[in-house]
């Protein structure tokens, strides 16, 4: 009677399902030489990513700490308060868009802290209705704390301007003791901390009036519908371009600040060059001395049946895992590394940075780019001149 044949061993199975063409193949069974490729590329596009978004945090800085003035077009006579009725009334009567409010106002100004220095913060003068509107236009929904009264040293902030500059209910804002950009000279006061994420400071207006120069009043113009406050923006500076009066309007904010990082971001697109060429040369180098070791290798496959094109598929595409694991593992480190920046650096002192800035990460697109091409074509060059039976013949000898 005949025996059944034995079940194959676990081994003899593991051989029948080896896939020698497969790319995970070559790349689970030599981690130690596909991990610190994959390595380099994670630390360049980590770098990358990183460098951008924190240049990027000072420009998004600028429209978050003045991004107050979205709501309203302000404007100044230049000086000349004789002027600053007259021009307030010509908005009203010729306005594209319905007037919500139109405020009189007073103006001075504090330091504030940021990544790069401090920069100048406008400390509003406003009466108790106008202050009331202007803190329901920027979106307050709730104080600690109360309203400065009127006439009084106090003063109202909104919660990011209170953790930048480290104040309290009962803090001092403006004083005697502080330097030009925030004299007072009477002490005055933090008795309201507004609940907005906006950045917000303002005081009484009759305090302004009594104690502060130039004796001149400001103006603010809010449209009634909040998305046409960009409209009535560049109607005002159109308008009064060129005469005695000068308008403060949110996009010339965004317009500035372009402008002024123009040249930053000109030269930081020569540095990432340089890098992605060098990160790239340093790539190719490698991957020529890992190819070089695993000619034996290619000309064995070749001399037992497989085609030149199967086994230059297979390595192109050992090359893109390698090189779209290594970028997709690079973008989320940069972006755990950049929550922890924004959770331990930047939130305590209300510094501005966006962990998920896609220019940031657009940056890093050059380089899994660059380093695929010198890699496929480092391989098709060692293919050209590839000799399967001298290598198995130099492997039988």
């Amino acid at each position: 009677m005949d025996r059944p044949a034995p079940f194959p061993s676990s081994r003899a199975k593991r051989a029948g399902r080896a896939r020698p063409l497969s790319p995970a193949t070559y790349l689970r069974r030599n981690a130690g030489k596909t991990l610190p490729l994959i390595g380099v590329i994670v630390l360049a596009v980590m770098l990358v990513a990183g460098i951008i978004a924190m240049i990027n945090s000072i420009p998004y800085s600028i429209r978050t700490i003045y991004g107050y003035s979205r709501e309203m077009t302000g404007i100044t006579p230049r000086g000349d308060a004789a002027q600053t009725k007259p021009i307030l009334d010509e908005i009203e009567k010729y306005s594209p868009v319905p007037i919500g409010r139109v405020v009189t106002c007073r103006a001075t100004t504090t330091q504030i802290r940021s990544i790069v220095g401090k920069w100048p913060f406008y400390v509003l003068g406003l009466a108790r209705p106008d202050l009331e509107y202007y803190l329901d236009r920027q979106k307050v929904n709730g104080i600690d704390g109360r309203l400065p009264a009127e006439g009084k040293p106090e003063a109202i902030i909104s919660e990011p301007l209170a953790r930048n500059l480290d104040l309290k209910i009962g803090s001092e804002l403006l004083g005697p003791d502080k330097d030009e950009s925030g004299f007072s000279p009477y002490s005055v006061k933090v008795v309201g901390i507004a609940k907005t994420d906006r950045w917000l400071a303002a005081v009484p207006v009759g305090y302004l009036r009594d104690n502060h120069f130039p004796p001149v009043d400001l103006g603010m113009v809010f449209a009634k519908d909040s998305a046409q406050q960009d409209r009535l923006d560049h109607w005002t500076d159109k308008r009064f371009k060129g005469r005695r009066a000068a308008v403060l309007a949110y996009f010339q904010i965004e317009k500035n600040t372009q402008e002024m990082f123009k040249t930053l971001f000109m030269i930081l697109n020569v540095i990432i060059g340089v890098m992605v060429i060098v990160m790239t040369s340093i790539m190719g180098m490698l991957i020529n001395i890992y190819q070089t070791q695993r000619l034996q290798e290619f000309g064995l496959l070749q001399a037992i049946g497989y085609t030149k094109g199967q086994i230059l598929r297979r390595v192109a595409s050992e090359s893109v895992m390698v090189v779209v694991v290594g970028w997709i593992l690079g973008l989320l480190l940069a972006y755990g590394l950049l929550l922890i920046a924004k959770a331990t650096m930047m939130d305590p002192r209300a510094y501005s940075i966006d962990p998920l800035d896609m220019a940031a990460y657009r940056y890093t697109v050059p380089i899994p780019i660059a380093i695929l091409v010198v890699a496929i074509g480092t391989v098709f060059h060692r293919f050209r001149t590839l000799d399967p039976i001298g290598i198995v013949e130099r492997r039988l000898v």
